[in-house]
């Protein structure tokens, strides 16, 4: 079974493979990447039988006939946040200015595709309005989705430098910690939501998917992870 995925949900993608293959021997493939990229790759053809995007895109992707209507189902609600590599000093971002001021203290900042993700595009804002762009410009280090950019943070040598992408991704990922969400200023919470394609090759096989990654089975996972739930989910 093909999945197309965003990047805020690929280690919870990846965490319930193996009891989705005990459960009904289908192995799960995956493409992960930010959210215009899995758009792109649905609209090319490439093979697909779920598709986890934002539950704007589902629902704009259900309306072209592209995801089945009905479908959906959402695994919750996705912050932006902040990252350092683990055991170096968390620096503050609880607010707008002191946010401006520890960027302008990194020696680098990672963060994932400015044009197609979902993180990418919000933070290239951020960086906008705080009015640092240009005074950061030569400390950007960007990739292609989140979860690239927050194991280069992980991976880089020098101290001091910080990322920003969806909470998910950083809580997946070894080697960083959590430093928060965006200050209110800048706050972003994003809906995940998986859906069936339009073109499944096993469309029952698709529902049960969507079902066991949005349902009961993979609620502690979500929690952990950083997936937030409306009052409607909790019921």
């Amino acid at each position: 079974m093909n999945i197309l995925c965003a990047g805020a949900a690929q280690g919870l993608v990846k965490a319930v493979q193996a009891g989705f293959f005990e459960a009904t021997g289908a192995q799960v493939e995956g493409r992960f990447g930010a959210v215009g990229a899995m758009k792109e790759a649905l609209l090319a053809g490439e093979a697909c039988d779920v598709m986890i995007v934002t539950a704007s895109m589902v629902a704009a992707l259900q309306a072209e006939g592209r995801l089945v209507p009905g479908s959906a189902a959402a695994l919750g609600r996705v912050r932006t946040g902040v990252a350092v590599k683990r055991g170096e000093p968390l620096p503050d971002v609880a607010t707008p200015e002191a946010l401006k001021a520890s960027l302008l203290a990194a020696t680098a900042i990672y963060f994932p595709d400015a044009q197609r993700s979902t993180a990418g595009i919000h933070f290239a804002s951020v960086l906008a309005k705080l009015g640092i762009a240009e005074a950061v410009s030569a400390r950007l280090r960007i990739f292609p989705n989140g979860a690239t950019a927050m194991r280069e943070l992980a991976a880089a040598e020098a101290p001091g430098a910080i990322g920003c992408t969806q909470i998910t991704e950083i809580n997946y990922t070894s080697g960083i910690a959590l430093v928060g969400a965006m200050p209110e200023a800048f706050e972003l919470a994003t809906v995940y939501t998986a859906a069936v394609s339009a073109k499944a090759g096993e469309p029952e096989l698709a529902r049960r998917f969507v079902d066991w990654i949005a349902g009961a089975r993979s609620q502690a996972l979500r929690e952990q992870g950083g997936f937030e739930f409306t009052l409607e989910q909790m019921r």
